[in-house]
Parts: structure tokens; C-alpha cells; sequence
């Protein structure tokens, strides 16, 4: 097998196997916090609902195109094809959308109360997560409906032109303009979105800066605000995160829409910084969110504790 071959493979694997351990195990912690507790605040429940799209990701995407490198080709017949391309497509679109969900919710969250609209707002932050959880899902749904259309498995000889070509299915345009029309499409609800986590962002960096100021003469007091403050921080760490892999990911897009036909290395590299998001941003979770580890850290003394007791005595 070739060396490049080897090296791509191995990038994948790793990549996919770290972002379905990371996704699982917020999942997993989420999962044990909704049973102790009974009840998931809203930035808890957009987290979560973030991991499940970045798992879906990974496992309609990476693993696909793991499997593919590695030479297990024809893995897809026409209606798999459209069937993962599909999930993929909303799985990708539910990501970026979530984390412009989770900015603009803790934004309002942090915002000092000035005027009963936003009051109103703030109190029914709960009641609102759901109903854009379904929003979205609808809305991402019906954006990406053109993708099973143009999904097909691979056939024989050299793809044609407009075409993307994902080694494990292609997505065939046709023509010019429905590649390019459904690259505006997709590309306008991503900059509508990255705006709106980007606008959210730098209204809490400045709330951030303010708290700082006031923390230092009132820090007992503002314990509580200081939890939500920590929060905050977390979720512009996210959206950083995002917004890196977003830049590079679209710089490919762009260059994609531009040629006919797209180099299979061009491809690759879309697909492999499209999907770091997804491998990076639960481990971001686990670092920077105080109840996730504290689960996480829960079960693996339990398991030691159990481990332990389950050994037999040699003695």
C-alpha cells in the first residue's frame, strides 16, 4: 500500500475514532446528569444535542471514508448513497447551527435585564430550546433535500464533471448552475449562522471584560454570575474553535466552485478539517465544563471501585 495511501488512512482513523469516543462520552455524561437530576439547563441541552449531531457526522462521514482508503470500495449502492449523503449533509448544517443556537442563547442568558422584553425573553429560554431544536432539524431538512437527489454510488471510469467525488459515493450536479446555486445555498445558511455566533460572541467578550472589572471588588457576590461567566468563556471557545476550522473549510469550497472537476487530495482535506470540529469540540466540552467531568471522573472511580471488588483474593 502506498505511503500517502498509509498516512491519509491513519489520519482518518484517528480522527474518526477520537470524535465518536469524545461525542459518546458527553453523551454518555449528559445521559447520567439528566437521570440524577432530572432536568438539563438550556446551554446543557444544546451541548448535548451537539454532540449527537458531531456523533452522526462522524459516523455518516468519517467512518465511510475510512473504511474507503483502506480499500474497501462498493461499500454503497445508489440508495445508501443518498440515504448517508443526506444524514451527513444535515448532521454537518445541525453543527454549525447548534453552536450559533448555544452562543446566542448564553448571550442572552449573561445579559444584565434592561427592559422587560429581554426579562420575558430570559424566562422563557427553556421553553424555547425544543421548539428551535425542531426548527432547525426542519429547516436543515428541507436545505439539504436536493443532496439524496444528486447522490449516487460510484461508477466506472472517471467521474464527470461537477461532480464531487467522495471516493465512497459521488455527488453529481449535472451542470454549472446547480453547482453553483446549491454551494450559494449552503454557503449562505453557513455565513448566516457564523454571524450570528460571531455577533453573540463579541457581545459576551464585552460583558466578559465588564465582570472582570467588577468581579475584583464584589467577588462574593458575583459567585453566581461567575459560574455563568465561566460558561460564557467556554462557549467563545467553541465558537474560536469553529470559526478556524470554518475559514479553512470554506477557503477548499470556494476553490471547489471554481474548477469543474475536483482533485481527489482537494476533496480529502474538505472533508478531513470539515470533520475536526466534530473530533475537537467534545473534548473541548469535557475540559472547560465542570459537570461533564465531574461525571466522567464519577464513573471511572466506579468502575476502579467495582474493578477492585471484583477481584479475586490469591491470598
Amino acid at each position: 500500500m502506498d505511503l500517502c495511501i498509509i498516512i491519509k488512512g491513519v489520519s482518518f482513523l484517528l480522527q474518526t475514532g477520537l470524535g465518536v469516543l469524545g461525542n459518546v462520552s458527553v453523551l454518555m455524561a449528559y445521559a447520567h446528569i439528566a437521570y440524577s437530576e432530572s432536568y438539563l439547563q438550556p446551554v446543557d441541552r444544546i451541548l448535548a444535542h451537539l454532540a449527537f449531531s458531531n456523533l452522526l457526522q462522524m459516523l455518516t462521514r468519517g467512518v465511510p471514508q475510512t473504511m474507503f482508503i483502506f480499500g474497501l470500495h462498493n461499500l454503497l449502492d445508489d440508495p445508501g448513497c443518498k440515504m448517508v449523503i443526506y444524514a451527513y449533509r444535515i448532521s454537518r448544517a445541525l453543527s454549525i447551527c447548534l453552536t450559533g443556537m448555544l452562543s446566542f442563547f448564553q448571550a442572552v442568558t449573561i445579559a444584565p435585564s434592561a427592559g422587560p422584553y429581554l426579562t420575558k425573553l430570559k424566562s422563557r429560554l427553556s421553553q424555547l430550546v425544543v421548539p428551535t431544536f425542531i426548527g432547525l432539524w426542519l429547516l436543515n431538512m428541507i436545505i439539504c433535500i436536493t443532496s439524496p437527489l444528486f447522490s449516487t454510488a460510484p461508477r466506472n471510469g472517471t467521474a464527470p464533471a461537477f461532480t464531487l467525488n467522495l471516493g465512497f459515493c459521488h455527488v453529481n450536479f449535472h451542470t454549472s448552475l446547480s453547482y453553483l446555486v446549491n454551494g450559494a445555498v449552503f454557503s449562505t445558511r453557513d455565513f448566516a449562522f457564523v454571524a450570528v455566533m460571531l455577533a453573540s460572541s463579541g457581545y459576551i467578550l464585552i460583558l466578559l471584560h465588564k465582570h472582570s472589572k467588577q468581579v475584583r471588588s464584589i467577588r462574593r457576590a458575583q459567585q453566581g454570575t461567575s459560574m455563568e461567566m465561566r460558561a460564557a468563556k467556554s462557549v467563545v471557545m467553541l465558537v474560536v474553535l469553529y470559526t478556524v476550522f470554518f475559514g479553512i473549510d470554506n477557503v477548499i469550497w470556494i476553490y471547489m466552485l471554481t474548477v469543474a472537476q475536483v482533485p481527489g487530495v482537494v476533496a480529502d482535506l474538505r472533508v478531513f478539517f470539515t470533520s475536526c470540529y466534530a473530533t475537537f469540540s467534545p473534548f473541548l466540552m469535557i475540559s472547560t465544563h465542570k459537570k461533564i467531568k465531574e461525571r466522567m471522573v464519577c464513573a471511572a472511580g466506579e468502575q476502579a471501585s467495582e474493578d477492585s471488588t471484583e477481584k479475586p483474593n490469591t491470598k
